[in-house]
């Protein structure tokens, strides 16, 4: 029995897949547990349709992920902070202020996609990391000075 994967399913396959099974696993398993989908001529086109809608809106995201990385390489933010000895920061600089600062210079990005290697907490210039999308990363600089 021929069924189309709606889910990933271990040793079988992944979803989008045609896959051939014994038609009790289909028909006790898979199909009430809506991990299939009985492979008829309609069931394989909506599902192809599916698949090609899905990848042109990856496709679109992609896209604008990339044009919206193209105008962050230019930029630069810069903190002002208070300080101690040996230039140490009283705190640090976190994701949720470059956050703050992204949209306050119209990038609304969430701070769960700015990855900082270690906390900011001395002066100078910084990179942090900035996943726009799943294929698109940048490096942001960050410059932090005395207050």
């Amino acid at each position: 029995m021929q069924v189309i994967l709606k889910k990933n399913v271990a040793k079988l396959g992944t979803a989008g897949d045609l896959v051939t099974v014994k038609p009790g696993y289909a028909r006790n398993y898979l199909i009430p547990k809506d991990f299939a989908a009985l492979a008829s001529s309609t069931n394989v086109k909506e599902f192809e349709h599916q698949k090609r809608v899905a990848s042109l809106m990856a496709e679109k995201e992609r896209a604008s992920a990339a044009s919206v990385a193209e105008k962050l390489q230019a930029l630069s933010l810069t903190f002002s902070r208070k300080v101690g000895e040996h230039d140490k920061l009283f705190g640090s600089v976190t994701n949720s202020d470059i956050e703050r600062e992204l949209s306050n210079q119209g990038f609304p990005i969430d701070r769960r996609m700015i990855e900082i290697a270690s906390a900011i907490k001395q002066l100078g210039g910084h990179e942090v990391s900035v996943r726009l999308h799943k294929d698109v990363t940048i490096q942001l600089k960050v410059e932090v000075v005395a207050e």
